[in-house]
């Protein structure tokens, strides 16, 4: 990343994502202002204690601010100065939004909307519009879900996709659309990026990887779903944000790119990886495959080798590790 110093925005900067984002961008001597509504999709402490060890940091302000509410995503703007917006507030989880659904839309379609009205006029290509408070880039986190239960693999960003099988994949598909539009209509330089089932420290509860490595070392039972054939793409959150921060600097109009392994792996196999890092069997008990949950992920990542020089470092074993040591220490 550039070494100029530049001011950049976090949406979610509370989350998982965003927690490591941060912490990456300050050891980089970057000014990082967060936004995060600290709801209770999960404990709002877990989010409070993210971000504890930011506090003292001059280069670091966090204000709690719901991207739902356009009248103070406006107040932040005319108050704030901004080179660069991250994106990552959403209601996340597959399951959840089955059964709230219109909450996800609220959130992820309507809150990046409002995000998005609010720097319609503030891009660097809007010359007078734009000179006092020009914000160069506009990256969002998309998902892999978008790619639905698409037979052909790996999956390309250039894929005919308009199958979501859940809510949460619907709205994120949406939200790629919306983007693609105020790109065309106000010249906003952005960066859409599918992130593929990331996992690592301050991974959110509800995650898969969070809840195997707690179940195992706590002696619980984990539930494997189907016969354990499923596959994802399991992605280090250090990778991820690498992802990110080469975002940042790229030249660019619009562009979707994969942030994935691309090195899938099954459900058993996965749980298997768990067992031999940890060192303890696991209790395994077994589960239908939950309705809108898709029979693999697997990214093609050749986009982001090209465009951004990105490929992922960490294999899933170190990566598992990482998220075992992490946990045993918090």
């Amino acid at each position: 990343m550039t070494n100029n110093k530049i001011k950049i925005l976090i949406t979610g900067g509370a989350g998982f994502i965003g927690t490591n984002l941060t912490k990456a961008l300050l050891k980089q001597k970057q000014s990082v202002f967060c936004i995060d509504n600290l709801n209770d999709y999960y404990s709002p402490n877990i989010k409070k204690k993210n971000i504890e060890q930011f506090e003292t940091n001059p280069n670091y302000k966090f204000q709690k601010l719901d991207i739902e509410n356009l009248d103070d995503l406006k107040k932040l703007f005319s108050k704030q100065t901004f080179d660069v917006v991250v994106h990552l507030a959403a209601r996340a989880g597959v399951r959840a939004s089955i059964e709230n659904p219109s909450n996800y839309i609220q959130t992820n379609i309507h809150g990046t909307l409002n995000l998005l009205e609010c720097i319609k006029n503030l891009s660097s290509h809007l010359g007078k519009n734009g000179r006092d408070k020009n914000i160069k880039k506009f990256i969002f986190a998309s998902s892999s879900s978008v790619y639905g239960n698409i037979k052909k693999v790996p999956f390309k960003e250039d894929m005919n996709i308009n199958t979501p099988i859940s809510p949460y994949a619907a709205t994120k598909l949406s939200c790629e659309a919306i983007c693609y539009t105020y790109h065309h209509l106000y010249n906003i330089n952005m960066v859409g990026l599918r992130l593929f089932t990331v996992y690592g420290p301050h991974n959110r509860p509800d995650m898969a990887a969070y809840k195997f490595t707690k179940a195992i070392i706590e002696n619980q039972n984990i539930e494997m779903y189907g016969d354990g054939n499923t596959s994802r793409d399991y992605t280090y959150i250090d990778d991820i944000v690498s992802g990110i921060i080469k975002s940042i600097d790229l030249e660019n109009n619009f562009e979707i790119i994969n942030l994935g392994n691309s090195s899938p792996i099954k459900l058993k196999s996965f749980i298997q990886t768990f067992e031999k890092v940890i060192g303890k069997k696991a209790n395994i008990i077994k589960k239908p495959i939950p309705i809108g949950d898709v029979m693999q992920t697997y990214a093609d990542i050749s986009k982001a080798k090209e465009l951004l020089n990105w490929e992922p470092k960490i294999s899933l074993r170190e990566g598992l590790s990482k998220l075992i040591k992490w946990y045993r220490n918090k």
